[in-house]
C-alpha cells in the first residue's frame, strides 16, 4: 500500500557528510510520522531521528547535534542530513513512516534500507 525508497547513502571519510533521502509513494491519507533507523553488523536495529506531521523532531543522543531530520510535507519526503560522521556511524539506515491510507487501515511501513559507511 506505502513504499518506501531511500537514496543518499555511500562511503565518507570520518568527519564528512551525507543526506539519506526518503520517499513514500502508494493512496496515502496522512503520514503521523517519519523515522530513520540505523542497524549495525551485530547490534539491533535503533532508532535515529524522528520528525512528526506537526514538525516536532527527536534524536538519539548518539547523533544530537550533527545530524538533522527534515520533512517535504507535499512529497512525502523525509531527509537525515548527517555531519561529522564518524566511524560508529556505519550501519545500514532504514526509512519509517506511520499514517493512514486512503480509505483504509493504518500503515506501519519500512524501506529497504540503505548502506552508510564511514571510513577512519
Amino acid at each position: 500500500q506505502v513504499q518506501l525508497v531511500e537514496s543518499g547513502g555511500g562511503l565518507v571519510q570520518a568527519g564528512g557528510s551525507l543526506r539519506l533521502s526518503c520517499a513514500a509513494s502508494g493512496t496515502i491519507f496522512t503520514i503521523n510520522a517519519m523515522n530513520w533507523y540505523r542497524q549495525a553488523p551485530g547490534k539491533q536495529r535503533e532508532l535515529v531521528a524522528t520528525i512528526t506531521s506537526g514538525g516536532n523532531t527527536n534524536y538519539a543522543d548518539s547523533v544530537k547535534d550533527r545530524f538533522t531530520i527534515s520533512r517535504d510535507s507535499a512529497k512525502n519526503t523525509v531527509y537525515l542530513q548527517m555531519n561529522s560522521l564518524k566511524p560508529e556511524d556505519t550501519a545500514v539506515y532504514y526509512c519509517n513512516a506511520w499514517g493512514r491510507v486512503i480509505g483504509g487501515p493504518p500503515f506501519d511501513s519500512w524501506g529497504q534500507g540503505t548502506q552508510v559507511t564511514v571510513s577512519s
